[in-house]
């Protein structure tokens, strides 16, 4: 899942610099990978690529603002979803 997200980052924001590198840590609204638009370009890939409904009150920071924050949200609710 870390993989396919950061492929995803990596492509559409970064266009493609391998050399631009960040951590599963990294905010990416802090490290100004993604703005305003780009959590909702995420948001839509997240629901295409997982089947993750993401709730107006989800989107939070803690959610959706590193690769393992994401992976943590998407586990959640898929659990959930069980």
């Amino acid at each position: 899942m870390k993989n396919i997200l950061r492929q995803f980052i990596t492509d559409n924001f970064l266009f493609g610099l391998q050399g631009q590198s960040f951590s599963d840590d990294d905010s990416l609204l802090e490290k100004r990978i993604i703005d305003s638009t780009g959590v909702l370009e995420l948001i839509a890939f997240v629901d295409a690529t997982f089947g993750v409904k993401v709730q107006d009150d989800e989107l939070l920071p803690e959610n959706l603002d590193s690769i393992n924050r994401l992976v943590h949200f998407i586990e959640k609710k898929s659990k959930a979803a069980a």
